[in-house]
C-alpha cells in the first residue's frame, strides 16, 4: 500500500515498523481482504514523512472563529469548553516521524479501515447490521523514522480537513503545562503484556490512551463522562510487541518486525499440519483416519476433519451416535471415557501472529475448536478482551468467541493408527 522508502537506496527493502493484526479473523476477512481493509496491516517507513506535532494554541471565543483558525492545510485539534469558548492547538509537519490512522471512516485520512469484530462470523453479511461503536477517526498511530523506530498510539485521528474536533460532551480538561488533552467517546485502550510476546508472556494492565497520548486508568464505564486517574511513572503510550489496541468494538494486536521475524511462519504452521496428518491419527471408534483440511479450506467441514469432546480432549472423526440432535455441539457422550459435552470440529489456526511460540498444534480453544500451541491457549485464556461498554471476557483469538470451561482451552488426545 506504501511505496518503498526509495529516496536513497532504490534496492534497500523498505523498513517495516510493525504490523497491526485484528483479532477474531484466521488469516484474512470473511470476503477476502480488499484495499485498505484486511484482517492484518503492516506500516512501511513512508517515501516522505507525514508525522504532525503540536505547536500554537489558540484560545477562540467561539466556535465559528476556531473554525476560521484551523484551516484545511494545516492539522489542528478543537477542544469545545463551552458554546462561549473553544481551545485550538495547532498542529505543525515533523520531518522525523511516520503518521498512520485507524478507524471506521473509509475516508482518504485512513491508512487502515476496521469495523466491528463479530464473533465467529464467516461472512461481511453478519457485521453489517450491528450499530458500530468504533469511532469513524479512532487512534493514530505515530513512529520514528529513525531507529529504534519506536511507535506510539494516540486517541482519535484527523479528519479529512485534518482536524480533531472534541466536542462539548467529551471528557477535557487542561493541563498542569497549560496544554489541552481529552478522551473520545468510547475511548482508546492499551494493554502492554509484561515479558513482551513470547511463551513467558503475563497480560498488562488495561489503561486509556488520550488525544495526546497520555495513560490514565479506565473510566466506570467505557463513554462515562468523568476521566480515570492518570498513570505516572514508566507507563507510557509506546507500543511493544504484543500490545492490544481496543477500539471498543474491534481489537488489534500490535507486532514489531523484529517480533514477527521471532514468529512462525505460515510454512512453518503448514509443516506442523502436515506432520500431525503425517502421523494417521485415526478415531479409536471408526478407525478412519483424520487429517486436517488445508490452510485455505479453513471454513468447510471435510470428511476427514477431526472432531472433539471438548470435556474430556478425545479426538474422534464425525458420527452422529451419542445424540440424536444434528451436529451442532450440543452435549454428547464421549464413547472412549463416557464424559459429556460438547462436541466440535477441530481448525488450525491459521494467523502465525497470535502464536507466542513455535511449538506443535496440541491444544484447542473452547468451545470453538481452534487449534494451536499449548503456549499460546494457556496465553490468550489468561487475557481478559473488553467487550461491550463495561465488561471483560477471555476469547480465541482466531474468532473471537468467548471461552468457556474452566481454563477455555484442552488438551487434545489423539489415537495413533492401530497397525
Amino acid at each position: 500500500m506504501f511505496s518503498p522508502d526509495q529516496e536513497n537506496h532504490p534496492s534497500k527493502a523498505p523498513v517495516k515498523y510493525g504490523e497491526l493484526i485484528v483479532l477474531g479473523y484466521n488469516g484474512s476477512l470473511p470476503n477476502g481482504d480488499r484495499g485498505r481493509r484486511k484482517s492484518r496491516f503492516a506500516l512501511f517507513k513512508r517515501p516522505k514523512a507525514n508525522g504532525v506535532k503540536p505547536s500554537t494554541v489558540h484560545i477562540a471565543c467561539t466556535p465559528q472563529a476556531a473554525k476560521a483558525i484551523s484551516n484545511k492545510d494545516q492539522h489542528s485539534i478543537s477542544y469545545t469548553l463551552s458554546r462561549a469558548q473553544t481551545v485550538v492547538v495547532e498542529y505543525t509537519h515533523d520531518s522525523n516521524t511516520d503518521m498512520f490512522q485507524i478507524g471506521r471512516s473509509t475516508e482518504s485520512p485512513i491508512d487502515f479501515v476496521v469495523t466491528d469484530t463479530v464473533p465467529g462470523s464467516q461472512s461481511n453479511s453478519d457485521t453489517q447490521s450491528v450499530q458500530s461503536t468504533i469511532s469513524r477517526f479512532a487512534c493514530r498511530i505515530i513512529c520514528e523514522r529513525n531507529p529504534p523506530f519506536t511507535a506510539r498510539i494516540y486517541a482519535a485521528g484527523f479528519d479529512s480537513s485534518k482536524n480533531i474536533f472534541l466536542g462539548e460532551k467529551a471528557a477535557k480538561w487542561k493541563t498542569s503545562d497549560g496544554q489541552m488533552d481529552g478522551l473520545t467517546t468510547n475511548g482508546v485502550l492499551v494493554m502492554h503484556p509484561r515479558n513482551g510476546f513470547t511463551e513467558d508472556s503475563k497480560p498488562g494492565v488495561w489503561r486509556e490512551i488520550s488525544v495526546c497520548g497520555n495513560v490514565f486508568s479506565l473510566r466506570e464505564t467505557r463513554s462515562a463522562q468523568q476521566r480515570g486517574k492518570m498513570v505516572r511513572g514508566n507507563e507510557t503510550n509506546q507500543l511493544q510487541d504484543g500490545s492490544l489496541i481496543d477500539l471498543c468494538g474491534a481489537t488489534l494486536l500490535w507486532r514489531t518486525a523484529e517480533g514477527l521475524a521471532r514468529t512462525p511462519t505460515l510454512k512453518h504452521l503448514e509443516a506442523l499440519r502436515q506432520e500431525i496428518n503425517a502421523a494417521r491419527p485415526q478415531c479409536p471408534v471408526g478407525f478412519n483416519t483424520l487429517a486436517f483440511p488445508s490452510m485455505k479450506r479453513k471454513d468447510v467441514v471435510d470428511e476427514k476433519q477431526p472432531w472433539v469432546y471438548l470435556n474430556c480432549g478425545h479426538v474422534h472423526g464425525y458420527h452422529n451416535w451419542g445424540n440424536k440432535e444434528e451436529r451442532d455441539g450440543k452435549d454428547r457422550e464421549c464413547p472412549m471415557c463416557r464424559s459429556v459435552g460438547p462436541y466440535v470440529p477441530l481448525w488450525l489456526g491459521c494467523e502465525a501472529g497470535f502464536y507466542v511460540d513455535a511449538g506443535p498444534p496440541t491444544h484447542a480453544f473452547s468451545p470453538c475448536g481452534h487449534v494451536c500451541s499449548e503456549k499460546t491457549t494457556a496465553y490468550w485464556s489468561q487475557i481478559p478482551l473488553p467487550h461491550g461498554t463495561h465488561t471483560f471476557h477471555a476469547a480465541c483469538p482466531f474468532c473471537a468467541h468467548q471461552l468457556a470451561g474452566e481454563q477455555g482451552y484442552i488438551r487434545l488426545i489423539f489415537q495413533g493408527p492401530l497397525d
